[in-house]
């Protein structure tokens, strides 16, 4: 099935506040009316798809035509099935690597989460919001970096900027074909090579290395990305486009009898809790082991703040902390411009 993809944003503010409120609620891209293939060049995109609004906390689309998301949802396995809409360059959704890690392992025995992706980038044939080409966004990241304690390096886009986030969003299907768990390692991969080492990750050389990384079979993830998963990227941004999929980050909580509740852009931790609690009242919190060697054995690198929300260290501390476990020799440190990434040795 075809697909016709245009990206619009809302933009409410004066240009020097969409500087600070870039993506700080959640990135957007908006699917079609109709069901058409995607044509990137299209009339009347008079708003941006790298912009959002920091006030109403909502990227807004137009209304369309919504289905059942217990309709869309893979055979479940656990009691709640987690539908979770995403892209590789959205930095709301990086901004929630820390909820999303959290929720993890405290409520892993409840929950699947449902990797779709949902094309916040087609191309750049627009020109609004003060936003006309890859340069305008630096400083946008920047800014994102500060507001959610990520390290995000702007710079990408002016040193070696990416023409869509459509390559990486299929190189992610043709992961899941190989593996879910190696697929989500693969996506942090693309993440963190584009967030803080500023590597384009629409290059197939950069896709490999991150496959590499994640353990992937090389020559069938070429071949993957090359056929079904192009195809499995197109039936995403479809069932996007049929559940009101607005922007990203946005996650549909749905228990065994469908019923479904939708967290829509970035939260604090309670609230995908709490969403999480309201759809499964009987779901049972585990302790997360907070010593630093079992939070690195279950995520081998990790963030200031994403270590602070899983160990319970002040985030005032948390950097203290971990670089003498550095000098120590029992981490590594990656250190960027607008923050830190720690690594298990």
């Amino acid at each position: 099935m075809d697909i016709f993809i245009r990206a619009r944003f809302v933009i409410v503010h004066l240009l020097s506040l969409c500087l600070i409120s870039l993506l700080t609620t959640g990135c957007h891209a908006q699917a079609d009316q109709s069901n058409q293939v995607t044509n990137k060049k299209m009339e009347n995109k008079t708003q941006n798809p790298l912009l959002c609004d920091i006030e109403t906390g909502l990227c807004e689309m137009p209304d369309s035509t919504a289905t059942s998301p217990a309709q869309a949802a893979s055979a479940f396995k656990k009691p709640i099935n987690i539908i979770y809409y995403t892209d590789p360059i959205c930095s709301s959704c990086w901004g929630i690597e820390p909820q999303l890690r959290k929720l993890k392992l405290e409520y892993g025995s409840s929950i699947e989460v449902e990797y779709r992706m949902g094309g916040l980038l087609p191309d750049w044939s627009y020109n609004s919001g003060g936003i006309s080409k890859p340069s305008d966004v630096a400083h946008h990241w920047d800014e994102v970096s500060r507001h959610y304690d990520m390290p995000i390096d702007g710079d990408v886009w002016l040193e070696d900027p990416l023409a869509s986030s459509y390559p990486p969003s299929i190189a992610f299907k043709a992961a899941q074909l190989q593996d879910q768990h190696k697929a989500i390692d693969f996506l942090r991969e693309v993440r963190e090579m584009v967030f803080l080492h500023k590597k384009n990750i629409a290059k197939w050389e950069n896709l490999v290395t991150a496959a590499q990384k994640a353990g992937l079979d090389l020559d069938r993830f070429k071949t993957d990305y090359q056929g079904k998963a192009k195809t499995l990227f197109e039936e995403d941004l479809a069932l996007g486009q049929q559940l009101g999929v607005r922007g990203f980050p946005t996650m549909f909580f749905v228990d065994g009898q469908g019923n479904q509740e939708k967290v829509y852009g970035s939260k604090p931790y309670a609230a995908y809790e709490a969403t999480l609690h309201k759809q499964l009242p009987t779901a049972t919190k585990a302790p997360i082991h907070q010593d630093w060697e079992s939070l690195f054995a279950s995520y081998p690198t990790l963030t200031s703040r994403e270590f602070s929300e899983l160990s319970g260290i002040r985030r005032q501390d948390s950097d203290t902390y971990l670089q003498k476990l550095v000098d120590a020799g029992k981490l590594g440190k990656i250190t960027t411009k607008n923050g830190v990434l720690w690594t298990r040795r």
